[in-house]
């Protein structure tokens, strides 16, 4: 449900809601205040809602909490769009997020990591590369919009098309285990060092500021959804692509034969990329390639060191 304050209405039903406010000390309080009704409202009244938690101040509670940001809003709807036209878009976004909390690539914490939404929006740039593409581009989407689909937030364009049924999809055979190597490949590789990442468009761009990653925000181009993130961060990410991409090309010729199980089988296949990583801290982009091929030596001589133990 999506309450919307100022257009006094509630989404998808017939209610309506007027109101005056009393001078109150700051906008936070009435903020707050507001949540706190709504909230009681909602446990007392609303059908199937129960246990509503009013989050009025920090806590230790995870969720994903906005208000008086619109734009916001049309973002969510556009990545369930996306998720909705075809099913390996969330499956290959479930499968890189854990992949990143698992590696300390993102985290719950404020700081300079790459955050969900950041990561969500490069697997969505990366499926609209692939040959052909798997999912529009937001410019798309856009020109199949009718009347009724357009929506300028706070002087935002943030029209696209809502009806499935208009999207035609081209023809795209990749299994996710292909999409998961070439992602990790994709993103090894990429010239983060000038060109910035945008979904309206499906390309790169050449960054119009300096940031080591610019991500453009899908609806306000003018902001970089991934300002946040350093140098250190963002050479860490390319360092464990790197090493995944590697992983992933060795998991496809160690594959365990039938009746050669120990009590510790070697882990392969998407296991393996959830093991504690060889990448350490990497203080310099310059040094990145050097690293990347210690990695690999490392690995090799780990898996001689366990085939040998077998024997």
């Amino acid at each position: 449900m999506i309450l919307d304050i100022d257009g006094t209405s509630i989404s998808k039903s017939g209610l309506s809601m007027e109101f005056q406010l009393k001078r109150v000390s700051s906008e936070r309080v009435v903020t707050q205040s507001m949540l706190s009704v709504i909230g009681e409202s909602l446990d007392r009244f609303a059908p199937g809602c129960v246990g509503i938690q009013k989050i009025l101040n920090p806590s230790g509670f995870q969720c994903d909490l906005t208000a008086n940001n619109r734009v916001a809003v049309k973002s969510t709807e556009l990545l369930y769009l996306y998720g909705e036209l075809d099913p390996r878009v969330r499956f290959l976004v479930f499968t890189v997020r854990c992949w990143a909390r698992v590696h300390n690539i993102t985290s719950n914490i404020p700081g300079a990591w790459i955050t969900n939404f950041s990561l969500t929006v490069m697997v969505l740039f990366f499926l609209q590369k692939r040959n052909p593409p798997i999912i529009p581009t937001l410019d798309h989407l856009k020109k199949l919009a009718g009347p009724a689909d357009r929506s300028v937030v706070e002087g935002n364009d943030c029209t696209f098309v809502r009806d499935f049924s208009k999207v035609l999809l081209q023809k795209n055979s990749n299994t996710l285990e292909d999409l998961l190597r070439e992602f990790f490949d994709f993103y090894a590789t990429f010239p983060f060092s000038n060109m910035s990442i945008n979904i309206r468009t499906g390309k790169e761009q050449h960054k119009p500021e300096v940031a080591p990653l610019h991500i453009q925000n899908p609806f306000e181009s003018s902001l970089n959804i991934s300002k946040n993130v350093n140098n250190s961060q963002l050479d860490r990410f390319i360092a464990l692509c790197q090493e995944t991409s590697w992983l992933l090309q060795q998991s496809e010729t160690m594959i365990p034969r039938a009746g050669d199980q120990g009590d510790n089988p070697t882990p392969w296949g998407l296991a393996s990329l959830l093991l504690p990583s060889q990448v350490v801290a990497v203080k310099s982009r310059k040094k990145r390639r050097e690293p990347a091929s210690e990695r690999i030596k490392s690995l090799l001589e780990s898996l001689k060191n366990t085939k040998s133990t077998k024997n």
